[in-house]
């Protein structure tokens, strides 16, 4: 198994950032031809996700309808008031495994990786995990 980390940046509280361009760099740059790639998020109030990357209305809409699920209230009793963070993040999850086939991302047509910021503005690490 070979491992990298990719670094996000975020500019909102709420928001789903495409980095699947960042991943197939890093796939090209090591080399990683054929395997599984495993997509791990290590924050409690970020997570990571496969979804539509065709029109960007997908993602606003997603990250819109988190904020209305889960919306941040008084009433949490976690002191760093960041609760409705962690419960998005739990709703998403932490990590997404995809199917590399020559050095490619073997994701669907209309499919793109997501790292979904829910605590932001933040730098976040992204790690990869590659098995050939």
């Amino acid at each position: 198994m070979e491992t990298a980390e990719l670094q996000v940046k975020t500019t909102q509280k709420n928001v789903m950032v495409p980095i699947s361009g960042q991943v197939t760099a890093l796939l090209r740059q090591r080399g990683w031809q054929d395997g599984i790639l495993t997509v791990f998020v290590p924050h409690t109030t970020a997570g990571v996700t496969i979804n539509e990357n065709a029109d960007p209305d997908v993602a606003r809409d997603m990250t819109w309808f988190m904020e209305q699920l889960v919306p941040n209230v008084s009433g949490f009793r976690h002191a760093e008031g960041n609760s409705d963070a962690h419960i998005k993040a739990s709703l998403f999850g932490s990590s997404v495994q995809v199917i590399v086939r020559g050095g490619i991302l073997w994701l669907g047509t209309w499919q793109g990786i997501y790292f979904c910021e829910f605590d932001g503005p933040r730098s976040r690490t992204v790690q990869l995990a590659f098995q050939g």
